[in-house]
């Protein structure tokens, strides 16, 4: 592993060391953020190259549960991005992984499905989830997300914090704010519910990015397994009775339909 993409003061093995009990007492469920985990000028070259919105071709995520850009495609990966995420599938960076979490034999995917690099723009939203919990090619067991975010001076007002819920939907017990140098990881079961559920208020043309990565393992503890799911999606206690009880049940086109209807019939405020 390049260490240069590591912050000068920082030794993974010390950092492995003194935060895993942190990591595995925090609720509601196993979790870190770390901030200034990474050199910022190789941070800075990555938010340099990062792409707008529409300047390569991503996957528009369109639904009731999300909205957002992704791509995986290493094609479209600027060569920096591509080599950083090369280094965090690194044997080096694994067994940082491990040892801060005390899972054994991660499996790093080099595909990175589902991951790579994350946008939303002012709007954008994900709905509180529990993600998939096998790789949908290898069966292999999803155990760890990493995200790391790209986005300066970002301001709370602007939402977009990383969302963690308990797991009967009740309370959110935790935020994590999507600064610039801030490396999230946290431990995914069936009920790790995490998202981004309100909208973004960010200004026009100030995106949330981001950069994701998922491993694996074969196999995992008893008290864990779950019948393969794809992404479980869950609503607020606070949601309208729409989402709460129709939503679950119709397609996302038409849910996004009768959301649609519901607010063209909403009577607007006098100004």
């Amino acid at each position: 592993m390049d260490v240069t993409i590591l912050h000068p003061r920082l030794q993974l093995d010390e950092v492995a060391k003194t935060s895993a009990q942190a990591y595995h007492t925090a609720q509601p469920f196993p979790h870190i953020a770390i901030d200034d985990f990474f050199n910022p000028q190789r941070l800075e070259q990555l938010l340099a190259v990062f792409p707008g919105p529409n300047d390569i071709e991503w996957h528009q995520f369109r639904s009731a549960t999300e909205q957002k850009l992704g791509s995986t495609h290493e094609a479209q990966l600027p060569l920096p991005i591509r080599q950083f995420l090369y280094q965090l599938n690194s044997s080096t960076f694994l067994r940082f992984l491990e040892q801060l979490t005390g899972i054994p034999n991660l499996i790093p995917d080099p595909h990175f499905v589902g991951g790579g690099m994350h946008q939303s723009v002012r709007g954008g939203q994900l709905a509180i989830h529990a993600d998939f919990n096998k790789h949908p090619q290898w069966g292999l067991d999803r155990r760890l997300n990493l995200l790391v975010y790209l986005n300066k001076d970002w301001q709370d007002a602007w939402g977009g914090q990383l969302e963690l819920w308990d797991r009967t939907m009740t309370t959110c017990q935790q935020k994590i704010a999507p600064r610039f140098n801030r490396m999230a990881i946290f431990s995914t079961t069936s009920t790790s519910y995490h998202g981004h559920p309100h909208p973004l208020a960010s200004p026009e043309g100030v995106t949330r990015k981001s950069l994701a990565l998922y491993y694996y393992s074969n196999g995992r503890p008893a008290q864990e397994h779950t019948a393969r799911h794809s992404t479980l999606y869950r609503v607020l206690p606070t949601d309208g009775f729409i989402r709460r009880y129709v939503s679950p049940w119709v397609p996302p086109i038409a849910y996004a339909l009768i959301d649609k209807a519901r607010h063209a019939w909403t009577p607007k405020t006098p100004r």
